[in-house]
């Protein structure tokens, strides 16, 4: 890729339902993301290459001027929600191209139950 490329990947993490219910800390995972995005191999080498910014509402932009994989973007937003021990009522879904949302899992209500019998 070239050095300044205006079709920059961009990626959009949206937390915006957890993070109304007061369950998910948006400015401490971007912070996260801050200390864990690796650039050639090293942690912490973010400089001008990848910027990390809150659009507000829970969700969270990543603009990479190199190669960044959304893969990896769930993987660490997998390693958060492990870290603040959410992973048992979020998952990561990916929307769209780019997007992705935190959704929480679906329980199982009870009146689903009662019309199987």
């Amino acid at each position: 890729m070239c050095g300044a490329d205006p079709a920059a990947p961009q990626f959009i993490i949206n937390a915006s339902q957890p993070a109304s219910d007061k369950i998910f800390d948006v400015s401490a995972f971007e912070k996260f993301l801050n200390e864990r995005i690796k650039v050639e191999g090293r942690v912490g080498n973010l400089g001008e290459t990848i910027k990390i910014s809150q659009l507000g509402d829970g969700k969270i932009e990543i603009i990479a001027h190199n190669e960044l994989s959304g893969r990896y973007l769930k993987y660490l937003t997998k390693k958060f929600l492990k870290k603040m021990q959410l992973r048992d009522w979020l998952r990561v879904v990916s929307t769209s191209r780019g997007v992705y949302e935190l959704k929480f899992f679906n329980v199982v209500n009870d009146e689903a139950e009662d019309d199987e019998e």
